[in-house]
């Protein structure tokens, strides 16, 4: 990659990071402090950062917008700065296995039988794949600041679009923008929020974000992105040594809604304007939750075994934060109940055990699948930011 920032972007962000207060740059995160949600922030101006403007070059239609152009922040690589992979390669499972170690995460996407994975080892260095996947345009991204892994549809209304990195944060999130209109778009969101498509929203791809060792063993015929990029990085380490081990949230100058810790990993869950998060550290301890949320039961489970992407230089070494898997709690018209024993997830109908992502590996129910809900292993600052009336899960 031409860009030099690149190899060192926690130092360039560092920079930004003064660079952005020192021009006024705002974000529009939510502050609270209690149950009842955030409280009042200062309003942020309507003029964006010189900052910005400085780094790149636009042709965004910056009178177009839904959010005040103040609260956007230079992130500290220019757009494109950090490059998206466009014409992504995979490899087979058994070429994977000799580059990953069991507990390193990937981004686990099923589409018409098309089962993909994503390393984070790869996808931290470039936040956005653009792919197709069962015939399907996708986006496949992660922001490194927020821990969101989230992928979206990238087709709207019969027209194809390619995303890039902008080089922008709001609330700390990665702020993409198509290349056709160069629209900015919130990643955590899927909203087009500056730009001729404002207003637009991306239709979410269901995900899960675990292990390794437990896609392959899911799906034996499942394909891996390459490391064949195209980019001379070395692949397989974080660049965000111990990032979520801060309790400041980079570039977030919002003030964190105070119910959790703001780097604590939430299950995150929106149904029918319901949303909720469910804290890492109660789950580790139940393994299997069961939940109403927006009148839908759902049932939520934890498993350890996933390094984090965001502690240890090597991520395969990192310190193991598990995997959550979201289901709709039936398998062939059946409705099951489940509980956690031991190291397993159990239900209680047939003693059939299933994995994170939702199969019945032994037992009666064996070969069985739980249908996915759509759910988010987040910060908890940045789920709070974006959604400042979620509840949080108390057992």
């Amino acid at each position: 990659m031409s860009n030099p920032v690149l190899p060192a972007v926690f130092a360039a962000l560092a920079v930004a990071a003064l660079l952005a207060l020192a021009c006024g740059g705002s974000d529009d995160g939510s502050s609270g402090s209690s149950d009842a949600g955030p409280g009042p922030t200062a309003e942020p101006n309507n003029e964006l950062s010189p900052s910005i403007l400085q780094l790149s070059s636009w042709d965004t239609d910056f009178d177009v917008h839904s959010v005040p152009l103040g609260v956007f922040a230079a992130g500290g690589p220019p757009k494109d700065g950090i490059a998206s992979i466009d014409n992504p390669k995979f490899i087979s499972g058994d070429e994977a296995a000799v580059e990953l170690i069991d507990r390193e995460p990937v981004i686990a996407v099923e589409l018409n039988g098309d089962v993909r994975a994503y390393p984070l080892g790869i996808i931290t260095r470039h936040e956005i794949v653009n792919d197709v996947i069962g015939g399907v345009p996708v986006t496949v991204t992660f922001c490194p600041l927020c821990n969101s892994a989230i992928v979206y549809e990238r087709e709207l209304d019969g027209v194809v679009y390619d995303f890039g990195v902008s080089g922008v944060l709001r609330n700390s999130d990665l702020v993409m923008y198509d290349r056709q209109t160069e629209s900015w778009w919130q990643q955590f969101t899927g909203e087009a929020i500056v730009g001729e498509l404002t207003g637009a929203l991306l239709n979410v791809v269901p995900s899960s974000l675990v292990s390794w060792s437990d896609y392959i063993a899911t799906y034996p015929d499942g394909l891996v992105l390459s490391r064949d990029t195209g980019f001379p990085f070395d692949y397989g380490f974080n660049p965000y040594v111990a990032y979520d081990s801060n309790e400041s949230p980079f570039l977030f100058s919002g003030e964190p809604d105070d119910r959790l810790s703001p780097i604590e990993r939430v299950v995150a869950v929106e149904l029918n304007g319901d949303a909720i998060a469910y804290p890492f550290t109660l789950l580790e301890q139940k393994r299997a939750v069961h939940d109403t949320v927006g009148g839908e039961s759902i049932v939520v489970f934890h498993q350890l075994g996933t390094a984090s992407a965001l502690d240890a230089r090597d991520i395969a070494a990192a310190r193991d934060v598990g995997a959550s898997g979201v289901f709709l709690p039936e398998a062939d018209g059946r409705p099951l109940t489940f509980r956690g024993e031991g190291t397993r997830i159990l239900d209680n109908e047939t003693g059939s055990t299933w994995n994170v992502l939702g199969f019945a590996l032994e037992g009666p129910l064996a070969g069985s699948q739980l249908t996915p809900v759509v759910h988010g292993d987040h910060f908890w600052f940045a789920w709070a930011a974006f959604n400042p009336e979620t509840r949080i899960y108390e057992g």
